[in-house]
């Protein structure tokens, strides 16, 4: 008896082996997880050279990790209980209170000098005013909900020096700390590392002060309002017991058919649109694309009902969100995304005669910004 009960483990770990083994091959594989809003990796090519060079290897090891068996629950179940024994973040993310999923923060180390440096050589080769205007990270605004135990967030630290440094070089910078602080209604997603449609509000308020014009009335503007939006924060945690955010749908109601115009750009297709929100995409897993479709190299609005105003804007996708309000105070809107769009952009200011640009990031995505380098 005390043989059967000491073999008893082995026997148990075998037989879990064999079923997940048996799971395993006979579950349907997908290629896409709704949770993590990703594509999962494809069955490893498999031929001498693969075989023999080690890709085989490797590629199967992460075809089985993304297809492992029941792969969602074991991820869930892995990052609740680092919660629960007190680790309280799990891949770079913490579970805070008011079910808020907040990144971690950005540490000393990153390219907010380099980025910086690019913006004010940008400044030098174009005859315009240039405007810098940096979305503070949820951890910063929202410290009040973080873990007791959590990194420190050096927005602080980061705004002091790129706002001395663009003074400096006649850069003008948006500093949007003090009014989010302040703010008593919810400026970023639960689920998600952007600011809500209500922080892009408060954004272009502050905004249109900084560069004195005047906004539109937030009375404008009738709001839709969507369910079940979770966003890249819960896609990454692993905390799927995170009830979803709302998305908002902003509308100006003194808009009519025509007056808006919306020109997307890829490569050398161009496509005409008239609207700036997307609503096939709320049916979908990732929802944040209503806003101008998301992610493309160049893309113009034009308003009818605004008299004035070329600016372009180099962007994340912070400013999806913030674009339909731009194109309340400016006929013509220009965005552009660093990540794909490789021309130069000086050349862009100069043929298409604008007053100004804006250069619109969230702090942390500045933070680790690659592609800035590429502004010219």
């Amino acid at each position: 008896m005390k043989k059967k009960l000491a073999l008893a483990p082995m026997f148990v770990f075998l037989c879990f082996i064999l079923v997940m083994t048996a799971l395993f091959i006979i579950t349907p594989k997908t290629n896409y997880s709704s949770s993590e809003k990703r594509y999962l990796e494809d069955f490893p090519e498999t031929n001498l050279n693969t075989v023999t060079n080690g890709e085989f290897e490797s590629g199967f090891e992460s075809f089985l990790a993304d297809h492992f068996p029941l792969r969602n629950m074991w991820v869930g179940l892995n990052a609740y209980y680092n919660y629960f024994i007190g680790n309280n973040s799990n891949d770079g993310v913490y579970k805070c209170s008011d079910n808020y999923l907040i990144n971690k923060p950005t540490g000393s180390d990153n390219r907010i000098k380099n980025n910086i440096s690019t913006v004010t050589k940008f400044k030098s080769a174009v005859d315009v005013p240039v405007t810098v205007m940096l979305a503070p990270s949820t951890g910063y605004v929202m410290d009040e909900v973080l873990p007791a135990v959590h990194g420190e967030y050096l927005d602080d630290y980061f705004f002091g020096d790129i706002k001395s440094e663009l003074k400096k070089n006649g850069v003008g910078f948006v500093d949007l700390r003090s009014r989010f602080k302040k703010a008593d209604s919810q400026l970023y997603y639960k689920t998600d590392h952007h600011w809500t449609t209500q922080g892009a509000w408060t954004a272009y308020e502050e905004l249109c002060r900084s560069l004195k014009i005047k906004p539109a009335e937030e009375s404008d503007y009738e709001v839709e309002s969507y369910d079940n939006f979770y966003g890249t924060t819960y896609s990454t945690s692993g905390f799927w017991l995170t009830p979803p955010d709302k998305i908002e749908v902003w509308n100006n109601s003194n808009h009519k058919p025509g007056d808006i115009r919306l020109t997307i750009t890829e490569g050398k297709e161009s496509k005409d649109y008239d609207s700036l929100y997307f609503k096939n995409h709320l049916d979908e897993d990732d929802k944040y694309p209503v806003f101008i479709d998301g992610n493309h190299a160049l893309e113009t609005i034009k308003n009818k009902n605004v008299k004035r105003g070329r600016v372009l804007v180099v962007k994340d996708s912070f400013c999806h969100s913030l674009a339909p309000f731009l194109a309340d105070s400016f006929r013509t809107v220009t965005l552009v995304d660093m990540r794909y769009y490789k021309n130069n952009v000086s050349e862009l200011v100069k043929s298409g005669k604008y007053d100004r640009v804006l250069v619109i990031y969230g702090i942390d995505n500045f933070a680790t910004d690659t592609d800035l380098v590429w502004l010219k």
